[in-house]
């Protein structure tokens, strides 16, 4: 296993697995308004999109395939973090986490940095250090908990 930065080329498959474990993990939360609105935000284009806007992507790569991603947005805001279910309970989620983090370092973040949890997550983000900022947000049908960690 191999943690390096996404390409353009890996759109698809961050979108098939990040897609693929919303629907089971957190679509059931979401209005179907809401859900529709974050698969959409998952589609291969919407992640080239966010690579072009200097998110910063990075994949675990096992047998030539994404089994994790995590997303930076601004140098500062968590925006995604999956691992597939067969890959679960390794530690991969917070190697992705310590990985990110430490170029968000390198790349000038003193050490801020905030996420949207969705909210059967939120207990994996506990576990990275996270706390909770405030109450379940509900935003266009897409509820999730705002947490901030200082490191």
């Amino acid at each position: 296993m191999t943690i390096r930065e996404a390409i353009q080329n890996d759109a698809s498959q961050i979108s098939l697995l990040i897609s693929t474990l919303a629907e089971k993990y957190i679509l059931p939360s979401c209005s179907n308004e809401g859900g529709k609105l974050l698969l959409a935000s998952m589609a291969p284009d919407s992640i080239k999109q966010y690579i072009n806007d200097g998110y910063q992507y990075h994949v675990v790569e096992y047998d030539s395939r994404v089994i994790g991603v995590i997303g930076i947005k601004n140098n500062c805001h968590l925006y995604h973090l999956f691992v597939s279910d067969s890959h679960q309970g390794r530690g991969l989620s917070k190697k992705l986490w310590l990985h990110a983090k430490n170029i968000c370092h390198q790349n000038g973040n003193e050490g801020v940095f905030t996420v949207n949890s969705a909210l059967n997550a939120k207990n994996v983000y506990l576990k990275l250090g996270f706390t909770p900022t405030g109450e379940v947000i509900e935003k266009s049908g897409i509820k999730d908990i705002p947490m901030k960690i200082y490191c």
